[in-house]
């Protein structure tokens, strides 16, 4: 089976490696210039760098579906610069899993694939994907909604160690980003993460830094460019999150669901 993953960040990579654990082959695809915060954790930088590694799943870049085709026999996940997934004419996935997690859909349409999953707001199944899965925090997180809509974004990230908005950083201005930390680093309340347009990004808790833009990437005022995790631990950093996992399970469920893999003779 063949599954073909848009967006790469580290939801979208939580859910590759809950797929290609079990057996499942995948291909991702993600935009030139990723924002990803979460690096250590997201397959995208593959974009980047050529290659990557998360816990023990290898990711490499494609340039075009044919080699990405040779890199799935390679058994590492192909990740391509194709932000509107036109790679799955030519591969001809079993399923397409849209997790841009954009909180609107960009395009992906219920004919798209054999099977067409949408990750958190903006979808409808039935209607634009064959099922969705929730992302909101809380009881309902990785359920999958066979009919209707996961819960509208409320623009409020989840509580992590008694921390919500807090968490998160963003950026003080328009412009390119230039780190001052790196991720894993320990910081304090007031320290200095990083600078766009010569404007700190400063640190509002104490706690480990998890996420934090690539140098050089550009920037909006209030976008959201990095993450500080309050609980402490340096190996949050370069493992997947709960959040992310969860979310990869009920992608997976919903796979078998219409694949047929879970029903017995």
């Amino acid at each position: 089976m063949l599954v073909l993953i848009r967006g790469a960040g580290d939801l979208a990579s939580g859910i590759a490696l809950r797929l290609r654990r079990s057996g499942i082959r995948v291909v991702m695809t993600d935009i030139a210039a990723p924002t990803a915060i979460r690096r250590t954790v997201a397959f995208s930088e593959a974009i980047r760098l050529g290659r990557c590694t998360v816990e023990d799943v290898e990711a490499r870049f494609a340039k075009d579906p044919e080699e990405a085709r040779s890199l799935l026999a390679e058994e590492v996940i192909p990740v391509l610069i194709d932000p509107d997934a036109i790679c799955r004419e030519a591969l001809r996935p079993d399923a397409l899993v849209d997790a841009i997690l954009a909180k609107r859909n960009l395009g992906t349409r219920i004919t798209d694939a054999p099977v067409v999953i949408g990750v958190g707001p903006g979808f409808t199944a039935g209607e634009d994907c064959h099922a969705a899965v929730e992302t909101m925090r809380g009881h309902t997180l990785g359920r999958v909604i066979y009919s209707g809509s996961p819960l509208p974004n409320t623009n409020i990230p989840g509580l992590i160690g008694g921390f919500a908005g807090e968490r998160v950083l963003r950026a003080p201005a328009d412009g390119a980003f230039l780190a001052a930390r790196q991720i894993g680093d320990r910081v304090k309340a007031g320290d200095i993460a990083g600078y766009v347009a010569g404007e700190p990004m400063i640190c509002t808790i104490d706690g480990v830094l998890r996420g934090l833009l690539a140098d050089g990437t550009k920037t909006v005022k209030g976008m959201k460019s990095g993450d500080v995790d309050p609980r402490g631990d340096v190996s949050y950093c370069y493992t997947s999150s709960d959040k992310a996992l969860a979310i990869g399970g009920g992608v997976l469920e919903a796979i078998l669901h219409f694949t047929g893999a879970l029903k017995t003779s």
